[in-house]
């Protein structure tokens, strides 16, 4: 059995009690519906597909058989439920609701909707960003899908991820640490000046791609004969828990060496911990710090160095 974080597990459940409660689970009846949450879930089911098998059904949900059958057998007599002989198993039946069901489900769901809505309403476009992709991660996380997606890439960057590059620096630092589009113009300048002098057989702009999309970003700029500057690592939050922040960076390390470069050096700040963290892991060593005032914050300035 894998090891566990027992704050981890805290959280869980921690969110687990506060999301019963946001959703209206503690009460009999979801959203005032006269609907029990599985009542209400087996109802959502039923009015998105037509030709569920009740075997399926319980499969799908994680219900035991027997309380979806009682569930089933009410939505049955109030007359929201037709059953239609299976073709491939006549010993079966297959569940679809009639025009009533569809006509109890709809407050049901429209309920639903202007409460995502009204939450969401609260939280800023940035906000909402982040609250989407935490979700997403989560699913894919505890369904096991983050197991399944695509294989990421990393490439040379092609038309438009320069700005991507820019973009990206410029929204996830003001979301996460409230910094200010000064951030964003040291970004747009960094990035800039690659690219007008460019030297390809010294310098390196790595792309990480995944499902089509860039999501994260290494460069290698040359810093003098003997020193490679590690610049602009980034990973956006969909993609993060992937591995792709060590990949990027030890990726650039690979071909800093092979460049002939005998020192990698980056410049960082000291609240960046998953960023330090990858840099310990690859040998990198902190060789100076001061306080600096930018990006509209007071930060603790690093500089680390790695010898190749």
């Amino acid at each position: 059995m894998r090891e566990y974080n027992t704050q981890a597990v805290a959280a869980i459940r921690r969110f687990n009690r506060f999301h019963t409660r946001w959703v209206g689970a503690l009460g009999g009846s979801l959203h005032g519906s006269g609907f029990a949450l599985t009542e209400a879930r087996v109802l959502y089911e039923l009015a998105q597909r037509d030709g569920w098998l009740a075997s399926e059904l319980a499969r799908d949900l994680g219900l035991d058989p027997a309380y979806l059958s009682r569930i089933l057998k009410r939505f049955a007599t109030a007359g929201w439920l037709a059953r239609e002989r299976s073709r491939e198993d006549g010993r079966a039946s297959r569940l679809r609701l009639t025009p009533s069901g569809m006509a109890a489900f709809a407050p049901l769901d429209e309920a639903s909707r202007i409460q995502a809505a009204g939450i969401l309403q609260r939280l800023r476009p940035g906000e909402q960003d982040r609250l989407v992709a935490a979700l997403d991660a989560a699913q894919a996380l505890l369904s096991g899908e983050a197991m399944n997606r695509a294989v990421p890439l990393i490439r040379p960057p092609e038309p438009g991820d320069i700005g991507w590059v820019i973009s990206a620096h410029g929204r996830l630092y003001a979301q996460d640490y409230g910094w200010d589009i000064s951030f964003e113009a040291l970004v747009a300048e960094i990035a800039a000046k690659f690219l007008r002098e460019f030297r390809p057989e010294r310098e390196r702009c790595l792309i990480a791609e995944l499902d089509g999309s860039p999501v994260g970003s290494a460069f290698v700029v040359h810093e003098s004969k003997e020193v490679a500057k590690l610049r602009l690592v980034l990973v956006e939050k969909r993609a993060q828990g992937l591995g792709l922040g060590k990949t990027l960076v030890r990726e650039a390390i690979g071909f800093a060496r092979s460049a002939g470069y005998a020192r990698m050096v980056l410049w960082t700040n000291d609240i960046l911990h998953a960023a330090r963290a990858i840099y310990v892991a690859e040998g990198f060593r902190l060789v100076a710090e001061e306080t600096h005032h930018s990006f509209g914050k007071e930060l603790v300035g690093q500089n680390w160095e790695l010898a190749l």
